[in-house]
């Protein structure tokens, strides 16, 4: 008894006719084999996109957008507690929010300073490493935090801007604090900054950071007084 292995074509006979039937009803059989995956690629897609049920991709969308809320009674004074940076005295326009999501919150604060007292205050709040300049703005960049203030997103600034990681708080490096930077063990809490000098008189400062989903006790709003 033969054995006929269907990936490989029946060979031809002396006279040069396919056998065993011609290589014809193989190749239907692939053919509608194809179009039977291709259709269920298909169906498969159009279930993703448009699943009544809520689980394609769009819905998912949907939700995780919907997972997003604003924290009320949000200060620039609690902010600045929570970030470890403190607001100039003189800074004008201080705004600050707190976004909570399921994966992780993030706080931001924003205000501005004269160029003078800028340059005063990040020389007392230098970056981790050194300022650095955007080699190009994000002009593709969603708006996800700061235009919650009707401000544009720092990334998609180019002009002016420079941005740094501040670790509020460290001391001098030293010999320890390399070791445990080296093995991935330092403990220093850093933050995002963005520096915009927006005008040749002024420089607006915006500051980010990511926490973990209700680590920080967000402040109770405050209630209206009853008059009654």
């Amino acid at each position: 008894m033969s054995v006929v292995n269907p990936f490989q074509a029946p060979e031809e006979d002396a006279s040069g006719v396919e056998g065993g039937g011609g290589r014809r009803p193989w190749l239907v059989a692939g053919v509608a084999a194809g179009v039977l995956v291709l259709s269920g690629a298909v169906v498969t897609a159009d279930w993703l996109l448009s699943a009544p049920d809520g689980t394609g991709p769009g819905d998912r969308l949907g939700e995780e957008a919907a997972d997003v809320r604003w924290a009320e009674g949000i200060t620039p004074e609690w902010m600045s507690e929570q970030l470890d940076l403190d607001i100039p005295a003189t800074a004008r326009s201080p705004q600050a929010a707190y976004k909570v999501t399921s994966r992780f919150d993030t706080g931001i604060l924003t205000f501005t300073l004269t160029r003078s007292e800028a340059e005063a205050y990040l020389k007392q709040h230098s970056p981790e490493k050194k300022w650095l300049e955007p080699t190009s703005a994000q002009t593709d960049a969603a708006p996800h935090d700061f235009a919650h203030f009707g401000l544009p997103e720092p990334e998609t600034l180019k002009d002016g801007m420079r941005y740094g990681y501040v670790c509020p708080g460290s001391s001098e490096a030293t010999e320890e604090q390399e070791i445990s930077d080296m093995y991935g063990l330092s403990d220093k809490h850093c933050v995002s900054v963005y520096v915009h000098d927006y005008t040749p008189q002024r420089t607006r400062i915006y500051i980010r950071d990511r926490f973990e989903p209700g680590i920080s006790p967000l402040p109770t709003p405050l209630l209206p007084t009853s008059t009654g």
